[in-house]
């Protein structure tokens, strides 16, 4: 079990996995600011630009979790060691625990108040907890400095605010926009649990990492 177990790890944090990863978080995070559209282009009329960093939540976690498998392809570990480095992967990875959450409770929740499901909320569910477990999952190659991490904890808290009193929050199933005030302190709880769960997973899981191949 113990050699199964390690020629799993050694596959996963391989070159040409995350080169795979790499490939189709590109493409999913364009698709996903191609899905938003309509939204930032809504927000931009009410609100204006200032608004637009704040509406996109899961594409730009999966672009920044694109920039930290990037950074592990690149053969000089200089930049995945720097200061912007690490800030990009501390944002990637707990936004997209975050988010890959979020999107998948909102969609099951509007399933249980009569919303129809069809087989683009089925891709979603997949594409989202993919989001949240390659972030388990990659953590453990990173190093994460305190700074880093606050300057996310103050990003997340800030579009929470921005989402649920300045109305930027993604749009939902119309059988929801009634739930708004259970959403945002369920948003804000999932703020800090998808803080802590980075915290916890990548202290467990730096022990023993195989080099990347």
């Amino acid at each position: 079990m113990s050699d199964l177990f390690g020629w799993s790890r050694t596959l996963l944090y391989s070159r040409s996995m995350i080169l795979l990863l790499f490939i189709i978080n590109f493409f999913g995070t364009i698709g996903g600011y191609m899905w938003y559209g309509e939204q930032l282009k809504s927000t931009y009329e009410t609100h204006g630009v200032g608004y637009l960093p704040f509406v996109p939540d899961s594409p730009t976690a999966s672009l920044f979790f694109t920039i930290a498998l990037l950074l592990l392809l690149m053969p000089n570990p200089r930049w995945r060691n720097s200061f912007l480095g690490g800030l990009a992967v501390a944002f990637g990875t707990i936004t997209s625990v975050k988010y890959g959450i979020w999107a998948v409770t909102m969609i099951f929740a509007g399933a249980a108040q009569g919303d129809i499901l069809v087989w683009q909320d089925w891709m979603l569910v997949i594409s989202h907890l993919g989001m949240a477990l390659e972030a388990v999952l990659f953590i453990g190659l990173f190093t994460l400095r305190p700074l880093q991490l606050g300057l996310v904890v103050i990003w997340m808290l800030t579009n929470d605010f921005l989402d649920y009193h300045r109305g930027v929050y993604p749009w939902l199933p119309k059988v929801l926009r009634d739930d708004l005030a259970s959403i945002e302190a369920f948003t804000l709880s999932l703020s800090l649990f998808s803080f802590i769960v980075i915290i916890v997973v990548h202290k467990w899981s730096k022990k023993g990492q195989p080099p990347i191949r």
